[in-house]
């Protein structure tokens, strides 16, 4: 497990976490999983601005990633090897930013639990498709 244990949110991705569990019922922890592994789907590297320098919100890492933390990891570090990035030093700082891009890209999809269902969907279908080729 990688040093950094506490990850702060800001009251923007913390108000985003907030709206969304209101829309679907889900608690922070998994709105947070769920938008992090999108964001990973996601082109490019995430803005770390999105994260936010202020501190509203504290979640023990170990919560957002429950049992499955080596395994978010090791999607990360795969994820910063195909970015050009340091797998060690970049790790903590691309962790936090895929959170924001993952929280903020929900927010603007989801409205209801029944979308979160569309976005599996569409995530298996990639999956198959990447499969294939």
């Amino acid at each position: 497990m990688s040093s950094f244990n506490r990850i702060y949110v800001s009251e923007n991705i913390d108000n985003k976490l907030r709206l969304l569990k209101a829309r679907t019922g889900l608690r922070p922890n998994l709105i947070i999983r769920l938008g992090f592994v999108l964001s990973l789907e996601e082109d490019g590297i995430p803005d770390g601005s999105l994260y936010g320098e202020e501190q509203a919100r504290e979640f023990n890492r170990f919560t957002l990633t429950g049992a499955y933390d080596l395994h978010f990891m090791a999607l990360l570090k795969e994820r910063l090897v195909e970015d050009r990035l340091d797998p060690d030093r970049d790790l903590e700082a691309q962790f936090k930013a895929h959170i924001a891009r993952g929280v903020h890209l929900l927010a603007q999809r989801i409205r209801s639990l029944e979308d979160i269902g569309h976005l599996i969907e569409n995530a298996q279908k990639k999956a198959q498709l990447r499969a294939v080729e």
